[in-house]
């Protein structure tokens, strides 16, 4: 009997102490079911779709395109051929989602009667979009390059050529374009080219302008 009321002696005495122990472990326990809990609540919650945003197109860094249209003749240049369809190459480089380095290339022959007016030209510029939303995007560029135009001219009944020089001219054009996916896109561009005069020695200087409407192509890559 006193070996029951020693046992139950200690257990009065440590009741406090055993008390405190089971209960911070059982606090535990119910603290890591409800982490458990709420993480796979949050792995079956559905992830939300985002919106579209304004410059939401990823940046492609380099492209190259095929631009195949109408090229206009105006000023000096409209007497001496006519307008045909021609191809333009160009390249880009996407220096940030709003403005891009593009370069151009273009060649033509147009003529008319025994002249003509044959159309060079390389040059750069800077293409900003206006504005951007999903695939859309409209743009302006412009810039300057070299040309080398050479015409041929029904001079007092004689046909003169004039010499071939390379000079400094300008470009404009607007358009838009639209991304089909990640590496290809079309688009429709204007572009207005302006060579500066070309001083000749024994006839008048060449001078003139062209405008060509273009249906452009590009892989991104």
């Amino acid at each position: 009997m006193n070996f029951k009321k020693q046992i139950f002696k200690k257990y009065l005495i440590n009741a406090p102490l055993i008390t405190l122990i089971l209960g911070a472990f059982f606090h535990l326990e119910a603290k890591d079911t409800i982490k458990d809990l709420t993480s796979k609540e949050k792995a079956r919650e559905v992830p939300a779709v985002s919106k579209p945003t304004l410059f939401s197109t990823p940046i492609k860094i380099h492209s190259i395109g095929i631009g195949l249209g109408q090229t206009s003749l105006h000023g000096a240049f409209s007497d001496l051929g006519d307008d045909k369809v021609t191809a333009d190459l160009y390249y880009n480089y996407s220096a940030s989602r709003s403005f891009d380095l593009t370069t151009n290339f273009h060649y033509s022959k147009h003529e008319y009667r025994g002249a003509y007016a044959s159309l060079s030209g390389l040059n750069m510029g800077i293409k900003g979009k206006i504005f951007q939303f999903d695939s859309f995007a409209p743009f302006v560029v412009g810039g300057f390059g070299f040309y080398s135009p050479k015409v041929k001219r029904i001079i007092n009944e004689v046909a003169l050529e004039s010499s071939s020089k390379l000079v400094f001219g300008l470009h404009l054009g607007g358009g838009a374009e639209l991304n089909l996916n990640r590496r290809f896109s079309i688009g429709l561009l204007g572009h207005y080219h302006n060579p500066f005069d070309v001083k000749q020695d024994n006839q008048g200087k060449v001078e003139g302008s062209y405008f060509k409407l273009l249906i452009t192509t590009f892989y991104h890559f």
